[in-house]
């Protein structure tokens, strides 16, 4: 899977901002053509993004393109363009507003049949559905199974947030009144699973107090303390904060690495399907534990720092 700790949106809009993205920390861009480009720019963003994938260097990065909602008088050409011109610069399109299965169906058709016309392997660029209202949250593991492009469910928070009715204007925050708990438990949860089930990453929404670091900080934990992937950034400054939180510590990382070492020596040179690590039993569901940790820590380019010394 790729790396998705850090997922910085980006307005196709915007030139100076597509450049200064290319310089940044965060594991995916994405060049948006949706909520952040007026209607009035819509076919200039296109060709910024356009000229953005073909002229810069966006290596080690995975590149996204965000199109608008399958709704839109936009959209087929958002696709049709963005793919001919640079498909080959393109890990994945993002398409928002996802509420049903066929809007997958349908971008994953004609992704097929613009990559034939412009000579491009079929199937290679993926997929990135976002979940942003009622209906698409309670379609969810439809919508997770109808592509075997998709790479990823992403929580839309705003547009969901108006879709139920939620009394707040803060985006990434609890709304004013719910006291205990998290109020978008739920909503995560349903999403991961839904993803998890389908062998899909989950990615979190935005935080969009971009000054509030700390705030950001404490938002990513709620959703990394579950298992996402990643979280949306919307400026620089959120981009460190992501990246460290959706990674492992170090201690983490090592101890995935013992477990995973050790599993393997006790399972295949004195074949026991369980045993001790220091004070720790060790058993296959510890070797599936290790392996999401240490599979993160991979990801996120950490090194070892312990070994596994067989007994005697």
């Amino acid at each position: 899977m790729r790396a998705r700790r850090t997922c910085l949106a980006v307005p196709g809009s915007n030139p100076r901002f597509l450049e200064k993205a290319q310089t940044l920390a965060a594991d995916e861009v994405f060049l948006d053509l949706e909520d952040s480009v007026a209607p009035a720019v819509k076919e200039e963003a296109r060709a910024n993004v356009v000229a953005a994938l073909r002229e810069g260097d966006w290596t080690g990065k995975t590149v996204a393109v965000r199109v608008n909602d399958a709704t839109t008088p936009w959209s087929y050409r958002d696709v049709i363009e963005v793919v001919e011109a640079a498909g080959d610069r393109l890990h994945c399109v993002m398409l928002p507003k996802v509420s049903d299965p066929s809007h997958v169906v349908w971008l994953d058709t004609l992704l097929g049949q613009v990559e034939r016309a412009a000579g491009l392997p079929v199937g290679r660029i993926g997929i990135e559905a976002q979940i942003e209202d009622a209906t698409g949250l309670v379609n969810a593991e439809r919508i997770a199974a109808a592509s075997p492009r998709l790479e990823t469910l992403v929580f839309g928070p705003a547009d969901f947030m108006a879709s139920i009715g939620m009394r707040t204007l803060v985006v990434g925050e609890q709304p004013p009144g719910y006291e205990e708990g998290d109020a978008y438990h739920y909503v995560l949860m349903r999403i991961l699973t839904a993803a998890r089930a389908h062998g899909l990453q989950a990615i979190d929404g935005p935080y969009l107090q971009i000054r509030d670091v700390e705030g950001f900080r404490r938002a990513a934990r709620r959703a990394a303390a579950l298992g996402f992937d990643g979280k949306w950034v919307l400026h620089p400054s959120q981009i460190e904060a992501g990246n460290e939180v959706f990674s492992p510590s170090q201690d983490d990382y090592d101890h995935a690495e013992l477990i995973l070492e050790a599993y393997e020596y006790y399972t295949t040179v004195e074949r026991r399907g369980a045993a001790m690590l220091g004070d720790e039993m060790i058993d296959e569901a510890s070797r599936k534990m290790a392996l999401v940790v240490a599979a993160k820590g991979r990801a996120a380019g950490l090194t070892r720092t312990k070994r596994f010394t067989p007994p005697g």
